[in-house]
């Protein structure tokens, strides 16, 4: 090639490389060295002050204030149950049946015993007013009338006794029809048609569901600060997404002899509110709170025992090495001790790509277009 092609071809690179005119700023933060970073408002954030609240942990179970075990009151054998575990119940429905025959015949002779006692107490009663009489005209001896007055006093002592056993009978019947003491869930049911009932046999669990408490246990080294009204925030295994508060309503005056942890128990507060019983709960109450400056993790560089994070500052990135204290259990974010000032803005998601120096530039919406004018969007006439 003759140097004259070779100075044709130089110029042409050089005219097409001007052609392609400055490069463009590109956004993230994998933009190369000298290129702005551009970063929404929503790539910041800006640190500020936050009430920290700190107490002792608390641990235990969400359990229904509102439930009833309810157990044979009679032996005797099961007949029918109505209600699943899971189903809806209202006070006063049936939910199992216990064989009544032997109750009933029970019922029917105390019946007519207390039928039998009337009648004599009513023939005591009449053989009393004629003693009355013939000892008031002298026809029958003091002693005649003392004796008519005792058959009528035992008469009466009998039916009062009837009496009684018709109305023992009559709740024993009863007892063999087990029926729902509130509205609520069955959560359990111990048994089945066929079965012997014998008294004190556990037959279904009702709870209310709308009734949910947390029964929790704290350590006794830590109860002298917990007291009534205070507030308690916790996580309930099953809903890890969500967190509870509630209050304190009430401290066990009596620690465990074996564990040495007090029961506290805490009311829900809000309108959030696990529905199911027994799951697990975990969280702080809080008797006590703080003004700190918080960070959340998603912001932080950990490298080894270091921690820090990239700061904007006038239009480029600093790179912060930060002091951290303890975690938020509530919200999640860490207490910053050092390396930055409230007001300060830190990078949300940092990643390995971000260089000291960088420079930082805010990306803006693009702006909307004009609509077009009625002449423009009008259809063109021939």
């Amino acid at each position: 090639m003759t140097l004259r092609h070779t100075l044709v071809l130089v110029l042409a690179i050089a005219l097409a490389a001007c052609d392609k005119g400055p490069a463009a700023p590109q956004k993230g933060a994998g933009a190369p060295a000298g290129q702005p970073l551009l970063l929404a408002a929503e790539d910041v954030i800006t640190v500020a002050s936050s009430t920290l609240a700190s107490g002792p942990v608390i641990t235990g179970s969400v359990q229904p204030e509102r439930r009833a075990d309810l157990r044979a009151e009679v032996s005797t054998v099961v007949l029918q149950v109505l209600r699943e575990s899971g189903d809806a119940v209202r006070r006063g429905d049936l939910l199992v049946r216990l064989d009544d025959t032997a109750i009933r015949d029970g019922l029917a002779s105390a019946e007519s015993a207390n039928r039998a006692a009337a009648q004599a107490y009513e023939q005591a009663e009449r053989q009393l007013e004629r003693m009355k009489t013939l000892r008031a005209s002298g026809m029958a001896s003091a002693q005649q009338l003392e004796d008519a007055e005792v058959r009528r006093n035992n008469a009466q002592s009998d039916l009062e006794g009837a009496k009684t056993r018709v109305v023992l009978a009559r709740q024993q019947l009863q007892r063999t029809e087990v029926r729902a003491p509130f509205d609520g869930i069955v959560s359990d049911r111990k048994v089945s048609a066929g079965d012997t009932a014998q008294v004190g046999k556990e037959l279904l669990k009702v709870i209310d569901p709308a009734s949910m408490r947390f029964e929790g246990l704290v350590s006794a080294d830590n109860i002298g600060a917990v007291k009534a009204g205070q507030n308690v925030s916790f996580r309930v295994n099953g809903y890890p997404e969500q967190l509870f508060t509630g209050k304190v309503r009430r401290v066990n005056p009596a620690a465990n002899a074996t564990t040495r942890q007090v029961e506290v128990l805490v009311d829900f507060t809000g309108d959030k509110q696990p529905r199911l019983a027994g799951l697990y709960a975990e969280g702080h109450i809080e008797t006590s709170t703080a003004a700190s400056l918080m960070l959340p993790a998603t912001a932080l560089v950990r490298d080894g025992d270091r921690t820090s994070a990239w700061r904007v500052k006038d239009g480029k990135l600093q790179k912060a090495t930060l002091a951290m204290g303890e975690r938020d259990p509530r919200t999640g974010q860490y207490v910053l001790k050092e390396g930055l000032a409230e007001g300060d803005q830190v990078v949300r998601h940092p990643n390995a790509l971000l260089k000291e120096g960088q420079l930082v530039q805010a990306s803006t919406p693009p702006a909307p277009t004009k609509a077009a004018s009625k002449e423009d969007a009008a259809p063109a006439r021939n």
